[in-house]
């Protein structure tokens, strides 16, 4: 008989991880707590307590190319930079392609997880479900695979805020905020400048009398196009800029970025110039921001210090009165209530992970969380190759090294990111997102030998070392490969092409052509001569 995993969630990780367990010949239960597939970019009009939450208007800030599942390229009609809806359309596509809708038990809810008393023989665990009607049930299963997102849990720091209690109008979580309306004509203070913070300032200055973006530490601002109008993450996330990058110095680099960033808006002119060095943290993607503040709709402040009824004191000592409401915009922790306590290490409920997946403590591994990263980069074809290895790992194909192997790898991967991330926790969560995605295509042997397609195919071995790292490159040899892969990286922009070309423009005609060649050519030969004249002239004086 196949072995039986449990998946807990049906957003984008769980639904790679129940056709992953398929390829693996596994059988995967897929248990989702809300009616419908999605996670976090299933819109609703209310927020949900321990559940994801989006505000209407959010679009992603990867593009399609890179973001999308591996074996399944998004429509070529789909724009490049997608909102919840037409993302929520792709999963949909993709359940209904490899039949993954059966699988899942909708209004569900799992209570516990936990080791059934021969685990250390059989690997098997024993998960309580309660259903839409209240029913509890007890399952048993060799294998789990946690899904259930790390955006669940709003961090609400009110007392980092004196007097915050004396504002007599409403303060929320971004976690909360949904749209623009309730804001209409008021004056608004938003907390904090991740993406989040970023996004609903620029949406809630085209709609408040003015907006204020408090942050205590700036941030380093870049649109998603770059040269030409081109997706950024296609740009700058090649192999063979990543290797580039790791031969310069970092201080180098740090110039470099900083510097073209400047050049498109100076950060400190801006007022949002950070306190940390670009590569040290993620920027901000934001195509709007910087024009918001050059209209003054939108207004860069310092930290708060503290609240007076409907005043608010900034740090550097200026006073903006009759603020009605404030927006939290402070990130968010996570919490998996129904795991063993175990796992968790330390009062801050951390979990410890070998390479964010696998507790290194389980005496067999048969439990892996999904998706619990921070990268530069795009989650999904992460969580996908994190699901591939997975279900070879519960499968009994692959193999984890010792745990003390495990452990020094942990410490180790913590360590490197202490300096820019002094949280412990928050340290543990962040990858690089190439050399990440390349030590677990490693593990389930799909990573691209660059040197070999080179050799063999050079119109995909240039794209994949030039190129962008798009998901397709994990799909070209060994387990579950997919045939449609080479092609998929041969048409990857003209994918990104079609949805622009929505207004034909002639080419120029021959006939055109070779007369603007011939009218440069014959300019260039006029120059040349003017040269040559000016310099007789200049000998000659």
């Amino acid at each position: 008989m196949a072995k039986r995993v449990a998946v807990i969630g049906a957003g984008s990780s769980g639904l790679t991880s129940i056709k992953c367990c398929l390829d693996e010949g596994l059988e995967p239960v897929c248990f989702e707590s809300s009616d419908d597939i999605g996670g976090l970019w299933k819109f609703k009009e209310q927020p949900e307590a321990d559940r994801c939450s989006i505000y209407r208007s959010v679009i992603v800030n990867t593009s399609k190319e890179m973001m999308c599942y591996s074996d399944f390229p998004m429509p070529d009609h789909f724009p490049n930079f997608v909102n919840n809806s037409t993302i929520m359309q792709y999963f949909r596509l993709y359940a209904e392609h490899f039949s993954l809708l059966k699988h899942i038990h909708f209004q569900t809810t799992v209570r516990s997880v936990r080791q059934r008393p021969d685990f250390s023989n059989s690997g098997q665990w024993e998960v309580v479900t309660v259903d839409r009607d209240g029913r509890e049930e007890t399952h048993v299963f060799d294998g789990v695979l946690v899904c259930a997102g790390h955006f669940t849990q709003p961090i609400k720091p009110l007392s980092d805020f004196p007097g915050i209690d004396t504002l007599p109008g409403t303060i929320i979580h971004s976690w909360e905020y949904k749209n623009p309306d309730p804001y209409l004509g008021k004056r608004v203070v938003v907390v904090g400048i991740g993406n989040s913070g970023g996004d609903i300032a620029v949406e809630l200055s085209r709609a408040c009398e003015k907006t204020f973006l408090s942050t205590r530490k700036g941030a380093w601002v870049i649109g998603r196009v770059v040269d030409r109008g081109l997706p950024l993450d296609m740009i700058m996330m090649t192999r063979a800029r990543d290797l580039f990058y790791w031969l310069l110095p970092r201080a180098l680099l740090n110039l470099i970025w900083e510097r073209s960033l400047n050049q498109r808006h100076d950060h400190k002119l801006y007022g949002l110039q950070p306190v940390h060095r670009i590569l040290d943290q993620r920027v901000v993607i934001n195509d709007d921001l910087p024009g918001r503040i050059l209209l003054g709709e939108l207004v860069m402040k310092p930290n708060v210090q503290r609240f007076q009824g409907s005043t608010v004191v900034f740090d550097d000592g200026t006073v903006e009165e009759k603020i009605d409401a404030v927006i939290l915009c402070t990130g968010y922790d996570y919490r998996f209530p129904f795991l063993p306590t175990s796992l968790s290490s330390g009062s801050d409920g951390d979990l410890k992970l070998y390479r964010r997946i696998f507790p290194p403590s389980l005496e067999r591994p048969t439990l892996a969380i999904l998706g619990l990263i921070q990268t530069k980069g795009p989650i999904m074809p992460a969580a996908e190759l994190q699901a591939r290895w997975a279900t070879r790992v519960i499968a009994g194909l692959n193999h984890l090294p010792p745990t003390e192997n495990m452990d020094k790898t942990i410490e180790k991967d913590v360590r490197a990111n202490l300096k820019s991330y002094p949280c412990p926790k928050l340290a543990a969560l962040q990858v690089d997102h190439i050399p990440y995605l390349d030590a677990i295509a490693k593990e389930v042997g799909v990573c691209p030998n660059i040197a070999w397609l080179l050799l063999r195919d050079p119109a995909v071995g240039f794209r994949v070392f030039f190129g962008p790292c798009s998901p397709y490159q994990f799909r070209l040899n060994g387990p579950g490969h997919w045939s449609g892969a080479r092609q998929a990286i041969l048409t990857q922009w003209d994918r990104v092409a079609k949805p622009m070309k929505t207004r034909p423009i002639p080419e120029p005609s021959s006939f055109s052509l070779f007369f603007w060649l011939g009218l440069s050519g014959g300019a260039a030969v006029i120059f040349a001569l003017m040269a040559i004249r000016f310099h007789k002239y200049i000998d000659m004086h």
